[in-house]
């Protein structure tokens, strides 16, 4: 996928121009926190991991966000798993459901992926809760999951959804 628009957001392929605006994101203490350290986790947003693919979420021409999805490649076990980090100033308008909505209908009706899968910190309520209202649902909580840059570290929870399950989110504000 190149470009996709719908739902009130355009993805478009990340590249390195967008290393600053994805190391703003990332740097703001509300999304920091679930991140780490922005300026590395931009760079590997702009220069993914074989296998991952990283978007730029824009609203009305702005960089809003970023949303990344990586695949499983096995035939036996295919199935693509998502991130997503949006601009705290533009968090709770329906920028990041909307975002993932598009990604999540790509993936599972151009590519063919029966099953999605997303892993969010279990103390990251809101975002489990945004994820529940795509259609993903808790599978199990994966103890000690994250070891932060500060030598804590923290639960996360494994969530999936299957094609049938996706739910369209209103459209942002």
């Amino acid at each position: 996928m190149r470009v996709t628009e719908g739902h009130g957001v355009r993805l478009r392929a990340a590249g390195e121009g967008d290393r600053e605006r994805f190391t703003e994101i990332l740097a703001a203490p509300g999304v920091a926190r679930w991140w780490g350290d922005a300026r590395e986790e931009a760079a590997g947003v702009c220069a993914p991991e074989e296998g991952t693919r990283s978007y730029a979420i824009e609203r009305a021409g702005a960089v809003v966000g970023l949303v990344q999805a990586w695949e499983e490649t096995a035939p036996h076990y295919r199935h693509a798993g998502l991130d997503i980090a949006v601009d705290a100033a533009c968090q709770r308008r329906g920028l990041g459901g909307a975002a993932l909505y598009v990604l999540a209908r790509h993936l599972f009706e151009v590519e063919g992926h029966h099953r999605l899968t997303i892993d969010p910190a279990v103390g990251n309520e809101g975002a489990v809760r945004l994820y529940q209202r795509l259609g993903f649902r808790p599978v199990g909580v994966m103890r000690q999951y994250e070891r932060r840059d500060d030598g804590t570290v923290r639960d996360g929870l494994l969530m999936d959804m299957l094609a049938g399950e996706l739910v369209a989110p209103p459209l942002p504000r």
